[in-house]
């Protein structure tokens, strides 16, 4: 997967696919709360796997049941393919742990 800079088009197409994410300059954030502190921390340890094996780690941090990611890709200075893919992953971990 590419690690080149994104376009602000390409940026802009990419946030249209994923609804819960903003952008912060060269960030994409999102916030959301798992149903328990349990379920938020079993949402990390998933995103925690994914990340290691795409080898592209969000910002993450925990408060209670309270959960925000945010991606950058800081060795392209910017939003790169990698932090849609994973926003998409990260998505994916949190709707399969408010199913359960």
């Amino acid at each position: 997967m590419s690690r080149e800079r994104l376009t602000e088009d390409e940026i802009t197409a990419g946030l249209a696919g994923l609804p819960h994410w903003t952008r912060e300059g060269d960030t994409i954030v999102r916030t959301a709360d798992a149903p328990d502190f349990p379920a938020g921390i079993r949402v990390v340890a998933a995103v925690a796997g994914t990340a290691e094996a795409m080898d592209h780690h969000p910002d993450i941090d925990i408060r209670w049941r309270t959960l925000r990611f945010a991606l950058s890709t800081h060795s392209a200075g910017g939003l790169t393919a990698l932090d849609l893919t994973l926003a998409a992953r990260i998505d994916e971990a949190l709707a399969a742990e408010s199913a359960a």
